[in-house]
């Protein structure tokens, strides 16, 4: 029937998308429209008024065309805003785990300063004395991550290899302690940095952010994963390729899945399988 075809080729005109998908809507759209017509024709109508109505009943052609190309246009509008909001999360992701980065690596420098100076003003000295218990403080108090300072006399140690066990049981010549903010959303733990020479052992507690990292990180990287597959599987949806193994394909390998999704369709489409 010329006429339905003809009114679905118009409803279809111009209207941008996977021309598979496409001509697959196309068919369907007329075999709804055939459907309507027998049964039109079994009420009693001619064939020329059973057409007639059935196309009248599915909807003006402008009226169809509109819809229609919202609809694709929708999609299209859906994919790009899934892929947009992954790449900001990936950026978002990469720039806030270099600036927490940054911060503990200039932390950790300024404990092994802080550790450096603490020796300087021990010195050759064999007891701690009050000017120099008021010299290191003011080097704690400098940093904000440092909770704890612990300096023990080791100089009658024989054996540098027992220093460890010797800190570990011996009572400090020296302790100093502050608090140190530590929010919970921070999510930092303590550990200790231990540095000593053949007379003095410093042992510091000092703050660490490695979880806040981790969670950066990973809860990121998986919200990125999670939006670029959705996208990925919206793409071979509309291709008329989507299997449950693209799908693992995209979590697992991302953009270098994706990028074998592409050069394989391409490569199909060249040799007529597509």
């Amino acid at each position: 029937m010329r006429q339905i075809d003809a009114y679905v080729d118009a409803v279809y005109q111009n209207i941008g998308g996977n021309r598979k998908e496409i001509q697959e809507l196309k068919a369907e759209m007329k075999s709804h429209l055939m459907e309507a017509v027998h049964e039109l024709k079994a009420e009693g109508l001619t064939e020329q008024e059973a057409i007639a109505t059935a196309i009248e009943r599915f909807g003006g052609e402008q009226e169809i065309r509109s819809i229609v190309g919202q609809l694709f246009q929708a999609q299209k509008t859906f994919a790009k805003w899934v892929l947009y909001l992954a790449i900001g999360i990936l950026l978002i992701t990469a720039s806030a785990f270099t600036f927490v980065y940054s911060i503990e690596e200039k932390n950790a420098d300024e404990n092994s300063i802080v550790a450096t100076n603490i020796f300087g003003v021990l010195g050759e000295s064999t007891q701690i004395t009050e000017d120099m218990k008021s010299e290191i403080n003011s080097l704690i108090k400098s940093t904000d991550q440092i909770s704890k300072v612990e300096i023990y006399d080791v100089s009658s140690v024989e054996n540098g290899n027992m220093v460890f066990d010797y800190v570990r049981d011996a009572k400090p010549d020296y302790r100093y302690e502050q608090t140190v903010w530590n929010p919970a959303w921070l999510q930092a733990d303590f550990f200790p940095y231990g540095n000593g020479d053949e007379k003095w052992y410093v042992d510091m507690e000092t703050r660490h952010i490695g979880d806040l990292l981790s969670i950066i990180l990973f809860s990121g990287m998986a919200m990125y994963v999670t939006l670029f597959t959705i996208w990925a599987t919206i793409n071979a949806y509309h291709h008329r390729r989507l299997t449950l193994g693209w799908i693992v394909v995209f979590a697992f390998f991302n953009v270098l899945g994706y990028l074998v999704y592409s050069f394989l369709g391409k490569k199909s489409k060249n040799t007529g399988m597509i």
